[in-house]
């Protein structure tokens, strides 16, 4: 067997390992972050589940740091307390990102990892099977719930070669971005083998693995070798290590092949992951900003090589150049030794350990702005500013265009970028917070702000649907276009019908004042639609506008999971040529539609009623998701069997 292979069959509780059947495993460890956190929160509440069933869970406090208002930090106040009550550990803000962190100090070879952000499959690095879902998905697991899932195919992306000084681990997936595009990985797992696998470090692993999600991954992996084991051993976290890798006869649907050394320099270019060039190819683009973090690239390894292209150097005068590393342990390593001073002499202002910029919490470009980082996605309007152009590169590239003001292939600049890991990370683990203890936590406090609003809930399906098609939209939108998520609107994460006033306007500002004078209806989109994030609320704003189905091209893994969890129809285009008879304001119809779900039917008849015609499309649903659409959504479903 091949390594992912291995670990789903070790967590297997139903279904076989048959790529494209439902399969459903168990989950050792969980991760929330506060974006997502609070409403997976609320949603474990309701499932009457006093204590987590798992190995491990960890909320993280690391995307909704700005605190303008009292509406983040009431946010922080419940999940501190409710995560206490509940047998949940808490990593304060100021400790990092989740996905750093988690890699640090919590994620362990051979286990199943589940998380409400999309970036999950950075555990990866480790050797885990990590993936990305909706917070409801998150919240059964941690109640002891299997995770159900279509059984992926396994890619084997083999690694052959070096790379070149100053070329980095980002460019070995930008590059397979710029191969596969951002659905080619959807349905698969990104395995890594190969000789040049043991040349990457765990952090240069963790960015490919983090990054992977823009291929529209389930997850990707590494194995657990002897690199494994030493980055573990110098956390502390020796006893954690189990060698995990592949057979030699193990059996892949697809290889790759990406001879490392032949790398060079690449950049995503606006608006999407995959419009990928290499630097050379981009030329001297004139950069007004640049931004480096994030959970891609804000390690020791990424934040010293940053450090060596800076020192002794000075910002160029046009540039804003903005530093976050990813977590307490980094900064605090850099502080100790002398990195961070090297960093501010050249004029880099340094951030907190947390998302920041990459989210739009603040660092939104000037307008018409060009903003180089090292963060995984530059999707329209995600930096705060709509009309700014936002270009990814490596660490490497972004320290030496901050330096030029231009776009600048890092291997023209000198500096030893020859970093080692070290034989002992610094570690201190004072700001992860442990749960009340189990006997205590009946008389555990949970205290909720005013902000905190209950999360909508479906009606069961109707016998039929009739409604309008309220939004025509193209292909790869995004969760950033469904339910945006600047700084203005994250602080109303817990708030759905405050999100709701701003439900698709990125697409058309008309929107939810129409959604909600019409009294629901359907949307229209193209291909992948839900790319991005995993973030609920791209389901549940659009549940709460009672939007009861949505007709795409295709859809992207997690989305149609949370549409599913949620009750909303997720219908695909059986002849993609039918999108194109279809309009914004057309009146359609779903007769007999219950009926047809409840038979198992995976072509349900959809009417035009404004033209006169009928198409049909697939809802290709398992027995499982059967139930959840016919109940109105996962928590109905749950609560019908526990009568």
């Amino acid at each position: 067997m091949n390594v992912t292979q291995k670990i789903l069959s070790a967590h297997l509780v139903s279904g076989e390992l048959i790529p494209g059947s439902e399969i459903a495993i168990r989950i050792d460890q969980t991760l929330t972050q506060d974006s997502t956190g609070t409403m997976a929160y609320l949603q474990f509440e309701a499932m009457g589940v006093d204590r987590v069933k798992t190995e491990k869970s960890i909320a993280y406090i690391d995307h909704n740091t700005l605190q303008t208002g009292f509406e983040n930090a009431d946010d922080h106040k419940y999940i501190a307390t409710v995560t206490g009550k509940h047998g949940i550990y808490l990593s304060k803000p100021g400790n990092g990102i989740c996905h750093q962190v988690q890699l640090e100090r919590i994620g362990k070879p051979g286990k199943t990892l589940l998380g409400s952000d999309s970036h999950t499959p950075t555990g990866g690095a480790l050797g885990m099977i990590a993936i990305g879902a909706g917070g409801l998905d998150v919240a059964v697991a941690m109640g002891g719930g299997a995770y159900y899932l279509s059984c992926p195919s396994v890619v084997n992306v083999r690694l052959t070669g070096q790379l070149q000084r100053g070329v980095a681990a980002k460019d070995v997936i930008l590059e397979l971005l710029r191969r596969l595009s951002v659905k080619g990985g959807v349905g698969k797992v990104m395995e890594y083998t190969g000789p040049g696998m043991s040349t990457l470090s765990i952090p240069e692993r963790a960015t490919i693995t983090n990054m992977g999600a823009e291929l529209g991954a389930t997850t990707s992996v590494f194995p657990s070798d002897d690199v494994t084991a030493a980055f573990l051993k110098a956390q502390g976290r020796a006893e954690d290590f189990i060698p995990l890798t592949a057979d030699e006869d193990a059996i892949y649907e697809e290889t790759v092949e990406i001879d490392l050394s032949a790398l060079v320099p690449m950049v995503a270019l606006p608006h999407m992951p995959d419009n990928v060039r290499t630097v050379e190819e981009a030329g001297q683009i004139k950069v007004d900003q640049v931004c480096i973090g994030s959970c891609t690239n804000s390690s020791y390894l990424d934040m010293m090589r940053v450090a060596a292209i800076l020192k002794g150097r000075t910002v160029h005068p046009d540039v804003s150049l903005v530093i976050a590393p990813g977590s307490r342990q980094v900064l605090s390593m850099l502080s100790k030794n002398g990195a961070l001073h090297d960093m501010i002499e050249a004029g880099a202002r340094i951030c907190e350990t947390a998302c920041g910029f990459c989210i739009g919490m603040g660092q939104s470009p000037s307008t018409n702005a060009v903003s180089v980082r090292t963060n995984n996605r530059n999707f329209f309007g995600r930096s705060g500013t709509k009309s700014a152009g936002i270009y990814l590169v490596s660490c490497e590239t972004a320290a030496a265009t901050a330096l030029t003001g231009v776009l600048t292939d890092p291997r023209t600049v000198d500096a030893n970028l020859n970093v080692a890991m070290p034989e002992s990370f610094l570690y201190n683990d004072n700001l992860i917070i442990p749960p009340v203890a189990e006997d205590k936590a009946a008389d555990a406090e949970v205290v909720r702000g005013p902000n905190i609003k209950p999360f909508p809930k479906a009606d069961a399906l109707a016998d039929s649907l009739q409604g309008s098609v309220l939004l025509k939209m193209e292909d790869n939108i995004t969760t950033d276009h469904i339910m945006p998520s600047d700084s203005s609107l994250l602080p109303f994460r817990s708030n759905i019908p405050k999100l709701s006033e701003h439900c698709l306007a990125p697409v058309d500002p008309t929107f939810p004042a129409r959604a909600k004078e019409a009294g629901g209806g359907f949307l229209l989109a193209g291909q992948n639609y839900g790319q991005g994030s995993s973030r609920e609320h791209a389901a549940l704003v659009p549940l709460y506008l009672k939007i009861r189905g949505v007709l795409a091209k295709s859809f992207a893994r997690i989305h149609r999971a949370n549409l599913i969890n949620n009750g909303i129809l997720p219908l695909e285009f059986v002849s993609e040529t039918d999108y194109d008879r279809f309009d914004q304001t057309d009146a359609i119809a779903l007769p007999g539609v219950r009926q047809l779900v409840e038979s198992g039917e995976t072509l349900i008849p959809v009417e035009n009623l404004t033209k006169g015609f009928t198409v049909l499309m697939k809802l290709d649903l398992t027995e499982r998701q059967r139930g959840m659409i016919l109940a109105g959504g996962l928590i109905n479903m749950i609560a019908q069997q526990n009568r």
